[in-house]
């Protein structure tokens, strides 16, 4: 699982191993490591209606409608977002880059550009 946050929004992108961990267990949690602290990021599937976001104790929890988590394992579909008063919120699957990089991409979705 990957965050990116930049001014006022926040994006996840899932591979295929953090999609399934997240429709089986409604949970999926990372950190990174800031010396004595840590930033603490995670999605939980929740039954309500809209996407929401909090930050609590060096935590960013995003909660999931189950029915968009039930969609995003079950279909094509790439990703939902929605807004949290000013804060604009996307989860996604994570596609493989068309660009060579150095990461590894196993996990990653395949990309529908690269047949083009």
């Amino acid at each position: 699982m990957k965050i990116r946050i930049k001014g006022n929004a926040i994006r996840y992108r899932l591979t295929k191993s953090d999609v399934n961990l997240l429709y089986k267990n409604l949970d999926l949690q990372d950190s990174t490591s800031f010396g004595n602290r840590s930033l603490i990021y995670q999605l939980k599937a929740a039954e309500q209606k809209s996407l929401t976001a909090s930050f609590v104790d060096d935590t960013i929890t995003v909660i999931i409608p189950s029915e968009k988590l039930d969609e995003l394992a079950q279909t094509d579909r790439v990703g939902f977002d929605g807004n949290d008063g000013t804060l604009y919120i996307l989860v996604e699957k994570d596609f493989q880059c068309l660009d060579d990089v150095a990461e590894d991409q196993s996990d990653n979705y395949p990309n529908p550009l690269a047949a083009k």
